[in-house]
């Protein structure tokens, strides 16, 4: 009986221990927000450095070698759908030039490329037992064995956006769950041709955004407005996807191939406008679970956060709805979910203030009028041109801490992080570009001094590249890419040169060394700037160029300048001649 009691001591203890463990992964401390100074030290051993892209966005050759029709084809030669009326139909012509761009990934030293295959370029309809693209599939064994050679690791994304668009007309994409099936059919099948060469796999990049801008308000493809359940379903069915691919994986490959299952998540952060006004603080946490917390939550934990269950069910008992717009899971579905997340991918750029705001259920239903909050941002904060993206490089650290203590500290992989300019110009020398990757990669630094369990970080983006909706008038790329000329040559911005050097230092060594990179940054910028500008344009092209699209200003003044002026001064000519003939005839 004595040696019993001190055994079950023990294990009361562990119990206990466990218990606390458990209540600290809930608690994130939103009154404290360190803004320290920047940090000089170096990234763990074996911190991975890479690049990104994806399939539509870069390959082109959208009707090329058997590839089916995606309903990012279909949405984009849709007039008024994208600006300037752009599509993705030969893009960087990336899927010309793989030798080329690999080059530029050797060149800068990166760890590794995270790119994305095209599911109708390998399955055409979307239905494996249609037909299957061996020329698709023959591209891509092709770009893993050159990454490989050139020592690049190859990260995966199964599902970038392009659904076949067979899909769409057939069950309605997303909002269908017999997709859940077609997609782990397509997934068997590149586990199957490239798994013992590829190590990780991302099943999803941004649910969020294919739910919301795909199902909701109808800004990408398919361009459903589906407002209040749209967004809901496909996330749910996105979900429940996700999980079959972990699952299959888990059971068929992994013992072979060795392989790891995670998924891509974006997630802007929202931090309190008050941090002493508990009001402030729920609305911002709030707008977190909305955006991460609807996909992360459900696989790490089971199901949904509790507050999204709570404020889409009140709102929609308040319409007088029979149930919760938010689908459920049921107990089997919640544990078969649970767990299928190997790493998370994390997809970052900028942060907004967040205050509480109360929408009346009478306004409808609405994925953002469900979260009652209201979302802000401070005029000081740097605006690079993209009406959406502005630098707040403490959110990051804010963000990954969040993750930290919410999910049990998982390994994190950074799959996107960037910042784009409105041009479409010969400017290489981006400082703004060199700063935000300063200051946002140093934030990630700090986080993994906090003891965030960051692996790796893939800039976003190599390359220029059509930006959905926003067409080319967006540029995220460290290379500047000539949409004008028919052979899509490269350009290193001065960032390439920036990245480089934090690749090589693998983090910021001193100030002194430090301030210097943007310096020699700047200087090898100027050259290549000369040296576009005079292989494709007069310097008096070059100069109009940069203008006509960088500025709104200006991009007004020359329509009025080659459309309006010309338009008014016919019609005076017109209405001048028919006064005189008016004059003439009373005069006889």
């Amino acid at each position: 009986m004595l040696t019993m009691l001190p055994r079950c001591v023990l294990t009361l203890c562990h119990v206990l221990v466990l218990v606390l463990c458990l209540s600290a992964a809930e608690d994130f401390d939103w009154t404290k927000n360190d803004r320290g100074s920047f940090y000089y030290g170096s990234f763990p051993t074996g911190f991975s450095w890479g690049a990104g892209s994806s399939a539509y966005q870069t390959e082109g050759a959208w009707d090329k070698d058997g590839k089916g029709i995606s309903i990012w084809d279909v949405f984009s030669h849709k007039k008024g759908k994208v600006a300037f009326n752009d599509t993705g139909d030969s893009s960087c012509d990336g899927y010309y030039k793989v030798k080329e761009d690999i080059a530029l990934m050797k060149d800068l030293k990166l760890n590794h490329y995270r790119f994305s295959i095209s599911w109708p370029r390998i399955i055409p309809t979307g239905i494996k037992s249609d037909h299957i693209n061996e020329r698709g599939l023959k591209y891509y064994d092709n770009l893993i064995d050159l990454l490989l050679e050139n020592k690049i690791t190859p990260i995966v994304t199964l599902y970038h956006w392009d659904l076949p668009q067979v899909l769409q007309e057939k069950y309605g994409g997303w909002q269908n769950i017999s997709m859940v099936n077609y997609f782990n059919d397509y997934a068997n099948l590149c586990f199957e041709r490239f798994g013992n060469r590829v190590k990780y796999w991302i099943t999803f990049n941004n649910p969020w955004s294919i739910a919301v801008e795909g199902y909701e308000t109808g800004e990408h493809a398919p361009g459903l407005r589906l407002k209040g359940t749209g967004a809901y379903r496909a996330a749910h069915n996105m979900i429940k996807a996700h999980a079959k691919v972990w699952h299959t994986y888990d059971t068929q490959w992994r013992n072979k191939q060795k392989g790891f299952i995670g998924i891509s998540l974006s997630g802007d952060w929202g931090e309190p406008v008050d941090l002493t006004n508990q009001k402030d603080i729920e609305a911002a946490e709030r707008y977190v679970q909305f955006y991460l917390g609807w996909f992360a939550t459900p696989l790490f934990h089971g199901d949904y956060p509790q507050v999204m269950k709570d404020y889409i069910g009140r709102k929609s008992a308040q319409q007088g709805l029979g149930s919760s717009r938010l689908p459920t899971f049921s107990p089997q579905e919640k544990s078969y979910i649970k767990g299928t997340c190997d790493f998370l991918g994390i997809g970052h750029f900028t942060t907004r203030y967040i205050t509480q705001k109360n929408f009346p259920a009478n306004r409808g239903n609405s994925y953002f009028t469900d979260r009652d909050l209201a979302e802000l941002v401070d005029p000081r904060w740097p605006d690079p041109g993209s009406e959406w993206l502005y630098s707040v490089p403490w959110g990051f650290r804010r963000l990954l801490n969040f993750v930290k203590t919410q999910y049990g500290n998982p390994m994190i992989y950074i799959t996107e992080n960037g910042v784009s300019e409105k041009m479409m110009c010969t400017e290489l020398c981006d400082d703004w570009r060199i700063q935000y990757y300063k200051d946002y990669i140093n934030e990630m630094l700090k986080a993994i001094k906090d003891g965030v369990n960051v692996k790796g970080y893939t800039a976003w983006s190599l390359l220029d590249k059509f930006e959905w909706d926003e067409g080319y008038s967006e540029r995220f790329g460290l290379y500047y890419v000539d949409f004008r000329n028919k052979n899509k040559p490269r350009y290193p911005k001065a960032s390439v040169h920036y990245y480089k050097r934090i690749i090589s230092s693998n983090g910021f060594p001193n100030q002194r060394e430090v301030e210097s990179w943007k310096r020699k940054a700047t200087e090898t910028c100027s050259s290549s700037n000369q040296l576009l500008a005079a292989g494709q344009y007069s310097s008096a092209q070059a100069f109009r160029l940069c203008l006509c699209v960088s500025d709104p200003l200006t991009s007004h003044m020359e329509m009025v300048t080659e459309i309006v002026v010309p338009t008014v001064c016919t019609l005076c000519i017109l209405l001048s001649a028919v006064f005189l003939m008016f004059l003439l005839r009373r005069r006889n």
